[in-house]
């Protein structure tokens, strides 16, 4: 893959690109925050995030770097990034978020909601274990602590049913319509 072709090509938003670029490094991506944390759930997230990033961040990238390089630094503060928050939530340190004050896109809300739709009807596919700690972890914004604690389940127990469930919905979703939804779960 010509790196500076494929930059510019990523920049210019082209979809096919970072299609190619997703199907090259997200196993590589995946492994290395694996190999980092141990932890299943926060290399899927990881990965998820890191190239949500690349798209987002796509103007940002710079031609006479490597693609490797400025994936690998995303995938880097990432983790870290997802480390520090799983280190509040076991302390007990509650996120803040702020709304925006912006009023929100009719289309994109219309979008959002067609998407919240296709991801309910294939969480109802989900085995009856893994939907409910999906659904736990997801909507009712519970601790895999907490999780763990009221199913009677490890704590590496949901780290996998939340891994398979997002690994599912990846699969059963287009990589766009993947990704979006990722971004509304850390929107929401």
């Amino acid at each position: 893959m010509n790196d500076p072709n494929t930059i510019n090509q990523l920049r210019d938003g082209d979809q096919l690109a970072f299609r190619l670029v997703f199907d090259e490094y997200h196993a590589r991506v995946y492994g290395y925050v694996y190999k980092k944390t141990g932890s299943a759930y926060t290399a899927e997230e990881g990965m998820q995030l890191t190239f949500v990033k690349l798209w987002n961040y796509r103007q940002s990238l710079k031609p006479e770097l490597s693609l490797f390089t400025q994936i690998f630094r995303i995938a880097s503060t990432t983790m870290i990034d997802l480390v520090r928050s799983e280190e509040h939530k076991r302390v007990g340190l509650q996120s803040i978020r702020t709304e925006s004050e912006s009023r929100p896109d009719p289309l994109q809300s219309m979008e959002e909601n067609d998407l919240k739709k296709k991801v309910t009807v294939l969480v109802r596919q989900l085995p009856t274990m893994q939907k409910r700690v999906f659904e736990m972890s997801r909507i009712e914004e519970k601790s895999y602590r907490e999780i763990a604690v009221a199913l009677s389940i490890s704590i590496k127990t949901v780290e996998t049913h939340i891994s398979r469930a997002l690994k599912f919905l990846r699969q059963n979703l287009n990589l766009f319509s993947f990704l979006v939804f990722v971004f509304i779960l850390l929107r929401s």
